[in-house]
């Protein structure tokens, strides 16, 4: 595969946890981040939700500085929502992601969450979902 400069992408919130410890084999997507690799689109709902999901799983102090670096970086970008689309009816909470993806031309949601499998069958508004290895592959980003 060829690499893409500067792709844009949601990141679901399980695909950015296991990529903030160091020891992680997904860590190099957190280094990627920070080095600028990407623009990274969110909303205040998915910041919030990455704060909750991070202070649980790891700790309320990694989860204010991951927040904290996510606000004071150039390549995040904060999107408006300005239509809820509301595609996955397996599982709402996950239509943010949907949401922010659309209103952003963002061009994958970075995701392992079955529940966006559903997005395959829907031809408009088209929302394209990859996982963190074939995204690796199209950042070429060694292990």
């Amino acid at each position: 595969m060829t690499a893409i400069s500067k792709l844009n992408l949601v990141i679901d919130t399980n695909v950015l946890l296991v990529s903030i410890p160091e020891r992680s084999p997904y860590h190099w997507l957190y280094r990627a981040l920070i080095e600028g690799k990407f623009c990274l689109h969110v909303t205040i709902d998915i910041l919030a939700e990455y704060e909750e999901i991070i202070g649980h799983k790891l700790s309320p102090q990694v989860a204010s500085a991951v927040i904290r670096m996510l606000a004071e970086s150039e390549n995040v970008s904060f999107t408006n929502i300005h239509f809820s689309y509301n595609l996955i009816v397996q599982d709402p909470d996950d239509n943010k992601f949907v949401n922010c993806a659309i209103n952003a031309n963002a061009n994958f949601i970075v995701t392992h969450d079955r529940h966006f499998n559903v997005l395959r069958e829907i031809d408009f508004p088209r929302v394209l979902t990859i996982d963190i290895q074939k995204l690796q592959q199209l950042l070429i980003v060694p292990a």
